[in-house]
């Protein structure tokens, strides 16, 4: 199998390629060009072409498909941005920002056909396993997007409810694309949903390293800011996991997030993820919910050559500090 780094110059050249109808039609898909050429990690579409690589030695094959996880992953940020009104997105003006918001709906939409469209060029036979697999996915990540809007104004929220708000925004996007990319090729039922619940369980680990990072990571490496999740009240594992400890704890933690945003605010809700021992309670869930991925992968009729390459991307997306 090729390495992470030669499957994601792979991704970077299809996206390169891909041709738009221009004219008439430019202030329609030049905003989708505009979004897929932002970078990224690529660990979605790279997860598809392992998977196709590792069950049938072809990932040519699953190229158009993990195109379209990707074209799908960045047309949820598209709409994420609109309803989170952000300005930015890897260093550049978000798409409704640098053109306006009905232009990112409607691109965004587009990218979501393009999306279908291009997950569906797979061989007849595996097209309707793929196409279930996609549609699934799709619903758990929207489901989970309503979950966290309404996280929003929550009073309570439960870290089983936080749980499943990140397994359908994150978990099952990472998950379907490596199972599709093994029913690409060729895998068996059982190896297909086992890879799905390695991705799965993977991006509930990434998820909450991620939320780690933003509170306890170091700012000259994680890329922006620290604090940047306090800040925004954002609701983050830490912070449910906090509020469940309940009693004084809780009203603790409303009076920090009264002070206006700012570093007073990040050090104040610091102190008391210190003193809850939050750090500690994040790495442990990290370590489960890793465990949980290596176990599925472990239990796949894979080579042990072929499994690691799949450990060392966990590893690679677990262990980040950016």
């Amino acid at each position: 199998m090729k390495t992470i780094a030669e499957y994601s110059a792979d991704i970077e050249t299809a996206l390169r390629s891909l041709k738009y109808p221009s004219g008439s039609l430019t202030s329609l898909y030049q905003p989708i060009e505009y979004a897929l050429s932002a970078g990224g990690k690529r660990i979605r579409p790279v997860l598809t072409l392992m998977g196709a690589e590792a069950f049938g030695d072809d990932a040519p094959k699953a190229l158009k498909a993990a195109i379209g996880i990707e074209t799908f992953h960045n047309f949820t940020l598209l709409h994420d941005d609109v309803m989170d009104k952000s300005d930015m997105r890897r260093g550049r003006p978000t798409v409704h920002k640098k053109y306006d918001e009905n232009t990112a709906i409607l691109s965004g939409d587009t990218m979501l056909t393009l999306a279908t469209k291009y997950v569906s060029e797979v061989e007849d036979d595996k097209l309707r396993k793929v196409l279930d697999t996609f549609n699934d996915m799709a619903l758990r990540v929207y489901e989970g997007q309503r979950l966290d809007m309404d996280f929003e104004d929550a009073e309570h929220i439960s870290l089983d409810s936080y749980l499943e708000m990140i397994e359908g925004k994150t978990g099952s996007l990472l998950g379907a694309a490596v199972k599709i990319g093994a029913i690409i090729g060729g895998a068996s039922d059982k190896d297909a949903q086992l890879m799905y619940e390695y991705g799965v369980m993977t991006g509930l680990a990434f998820q909450i390293q991620d939320d780690w990072l933003d509170t306890f990571g170091d700012a000259s490496t994680f890329g922006k800011p620290i604090g940047g999740d306090i800040n925004n009240a954002k609701k983050t594992y830490l912070y449910v996991a906090a509020m469940s400890e309940g009693g004084q704890n809780v009203e603790a933690l409303r009076s920090a997030y009264q002070i206006p945003s700012g570093d007073v605010r990040v050090k104040a809700v610091t102190r008391i993820y210190d003193k809850l021992g939050m750090n500690e309670k994040c790495r442990k869930a990290v370590g489960h919910y890793s465990a949980k991925a290596l176990k599925a992968l472990n239990s796949t009729s894979l080579s042990e050559e072929k499994k690691e390459s799949f450990r060392k991307l966990a590893e690679k997306l677990i262990g980040r500090k950016k």
